[in-house]
């Protein structure tokens, strides 16, 4: 037998045509490390492959802060060693410095480098590259690896080159359509939003009489109100409440940012019990959440139950003879008062808002049974739209592990797509689907893997 040919498991069988090869036998690692500093940082990033650092992040570095960054080159394939189980690969069509912690290869035989990416990000592969992992260090497990070693050694099938560049096309072509079902199922989940946003804004800024008497709030971001409310500032509304804690009971839940959903208040948590060693605050039932990092998010919710959360919270307690505390979460979260605070926050990359000016803005309210009123109308009409959103949503999932299912169906030689005629992929084709987004909105990049490697 060929010693670059793997042997078979007595459950495996190849499809006519197919190899099966240790990764050794395909890539060769290049260790190039640049001398200058001068050329342009990638960034690794899920659903996106090699883009440039400074299109994608914030953070900025000089000359001297990339000396000892590795070159890659086009043609060259890219594997984030500590993210290899979630498919961070990419083949580089640039020339550009990556993390030192990466691992950079280049082919020693023909190889379509599109496939093998497509392979990598299999979850049968992700399984194997998790498996074969091992900890930063001597008796380390916070942090793993998928050294070069080990990663050459696995063995995968692949078909001829002529039938790997059909493939590659065939799944361009495939994500191609997925992408634009996903834009557009985003953009009906945008337009619901704002069609639901501009319901509530409307019940808690003019109430639900079109008709009705308005006159002059004083207040240049509020306008005219109705009559016969009411205008106070919100620190006459409801209470900051700062109790600090380091601790909480089994029957309390912990609330961090983003465990909030934006604009809409839905809280998920995570399956296990989170810990945390910094002060927090606590909240009882009723009261609500108001984060005050990235305001424009509307982080705004009211829990049910007692609990625990960030210091990022204002925790608010409405006087409840003059506003419940259901109203008082609508009217946070409206369009108009999200706008004017965040108008007032400070720091650019992490910007604040301050209680000092949250609690003096002044909130128009009407009387307590016409607030209970607005918010029955607001729940009437936000019924049917969150069901189609959430039919939207879910599509997209669905649409998504199609795709994963199609992807890894199709590389593994599962099913044959060599009789399916596909059209060439353009260059602004392909330009198109990495600009598509993602798999998730808040990509993976290399940043914290860059700093812990170094």
């Amino acid at each position: 037998m060929n010693s670059e040919v793997a042997a078979l498991g007595p459950n495996e069988e190849l499809r006519a045509g197919w190899k099966s090869l240790r990764i050794k036998y395909l890539l060769r690692e290049v260790d190039n490390r640049t001398a200058t500093g001068t050329e342009p940082l990638l960034s690794l990033r899920q659903g996106k492959g090699l883009v440039l650092h400074n299109d994608v992040s914030n953070k900025r570095f000089g000359t001297e802060d990339l000396l000892g960054y590795k070159i890659v080159r086009p043609g060259q394939l890219v594997m984030n060693r500590m993210r290899a189980s979630i498919g961070l690969f990419a083949a580089s069509r640039t020339h550009g410095l990556v993390s030192p912690d990466y691992a950079v290869f280049s082919p020693i035989r023909p190889v379509n480098l599109a496939y093998l990416v497509y392979l990598f990000q299999t979850p049968a592969m992700g399984v194997m590259f998790r498996v074969q992992s091992r900890g930063m260090g001597t008796g380390s497990s916070g942090f793993l690896r998928l050294y070069t070693d080990r990663f050459s050694e696995i063995s995968i099938a692949i078909p001829s080159v002529e039938e790997q560049g059909h493939i590659v096309n065939y799944l361009r072509v495939a994500e191609l359509k997925i992408a634009r079902f996903i834009r557009n199922k985003r953009r009906l989940i945008e337009l619901l939003k704002e069609q639901k946003q501009n319901i509530i804004n409307q019940a808690v800024t003019r109430g639900l009489d079109p008709n009705v008497k308005l006159k002059p709030s004083g207040v240049e971001w509020i306008g005219d109100i109705p009559a016969h409310w009411e205008l106070r500032r919100l620190k006459h509304l409801c209470r900051n409440v700062n109790r600090q804690t380091s601790e909480k009971t089994s029957d309390e839940v912990y609330v961090a940012l983003e465990y909030v959903e934006a604009w809409t208040g839905r809280m998920s948590f995570p399956n296990e019990d989170v810990s945390f060693d910094s002060q927090v605050k606590r909240f009882e039932a009723g009261d609500v959440l108001f984060g005050k990092l990235r305001p424009y998010l509307a982080k705004v919710t009211k829990p049910n139950v007692c609990g625990v959360c960030v210091g990022e919270f204002l925790v608010l307690r409405p006087s409840l003879e003059r506003v419940s505390g259901e109203y008082l979460e609508q009217k946070l979260r409206s369009r108009d008062v999200i706008n004017v605070i965040n108008r007032s926050t400070f720091g650019a990359k992490m910007p604040r808002a301050d209680w000092t000016f949250i609690g003096n803005l002044k909130i128009a309210y009407p009387p307590k049974n016409e607030q209970q009123e607005i918010l029955r109308h607001i729940q009437e009409q936000s019924v049917q739209i969150d069901e189609t959103i959430t039919r939207a949503e879910r599509e997209i999932e669905l649409i998504r592990e199609y795709r994963t299912r199609l992807i890894s169906d199709v590389v593994t030689g599962q099913v044959d797509v060599r009789g399916i005629e596909v059209p060439e992929v353009t260059e602004a084709e392909l330009q198109a689907l990495d600009d598509a987004p993602g798999e998730d909105e808040e990509l993976v990049d290399d940043e914290a893997t860059a700093e812990v490697a170094q």
